[in-house]
């Protein structure tokens, strides 16, 4: 009986796991919470059309508004963790996926979720891990770190990472959300998609 036992604990345990890697990630219980505080009541994505103004810095110090949106046709907004794996592994695809689709009005941004600490402020240890990855992975799109508001509140209540959305040149929050990383042709399959539905 308690071999029985084991073995379905182990079984379980194998599938949770599997599915976090297939999947993405989840952030721990104090993010998750502090998120919730940002975000009570967990608000919908449908309910936000536009990501208004905001003042956000990537890793390397450089302010960035909402200004960032406007040279392009179609921006591809990818929040991340620094401890998740698929986060990670889907890194020089969308890095790929920017060079390739840039001349096309596609533009590929990252939000590091777990660049704050529980006050809102810039968690330096996380900052440098980032770093780290950006040299790592070859990255030269911007790794942004969230404002005290999560961008307007549209980055609080996440609850599984990678999570993709996609923003035109106004601002405005577009097309689907997407949970979970893809493959380098899966990601381009689904921005052609999306760019189609913007342009036309």
């Amino acid at each position: 009986m308690k071999i029985e036992k084991k073995f379905v604990y182990a079984l379980l345990l194998c599938i949770l796991c599997c599915a976090a890697l297939l999947n993405g990630c989840r952030p721990n219980a104090d993010e998750a919470q502090m998120q919730e505080e940002q975000n009570p009541g967990g608000m919908q994505v449908e309910e936000i059309e536009s990501l208004g103004t905001f003042t956000v810095e990537d890793i390397a110090g450089e302010s960035y508004t909402q200004e960032m949106f406007a040279d392009y046709d179609l921006t591809l907004v990818n929040v991340f963790t620094t401890w998740c794996t698929p986060c990670v592994r889907e890194i020089p695809d969308l890095e790929q996926l920017k060079n390739e689709m840039a001349d096309q009005g596609v533009n590929v941004v990252g939000f590091i979720l777990d660049a704050l600490d529980s006050s809102g402020e810039p968690n330096q240890e996380t900052v440098e891990k980032a770093k780290l990855l950006a040299e790592k992975t070859a990255a030269t799109y911007p790794f942004l770190i969230p404002d005290e508001g999560y961008l307007n509140g549209r980055l609080a209540g996440i609850v599984a990472v990678p999570e993709t959305f996609f923003v035109d040149k106004e601002g405005n929050i577009v097309g689907n959300t997407y949970s979970g990383s893809r493959s380098f042709e899966e990601w381009m399959e689904i921005v052609e998609n999306e760019r189609k539905a913007v342009t036309e």
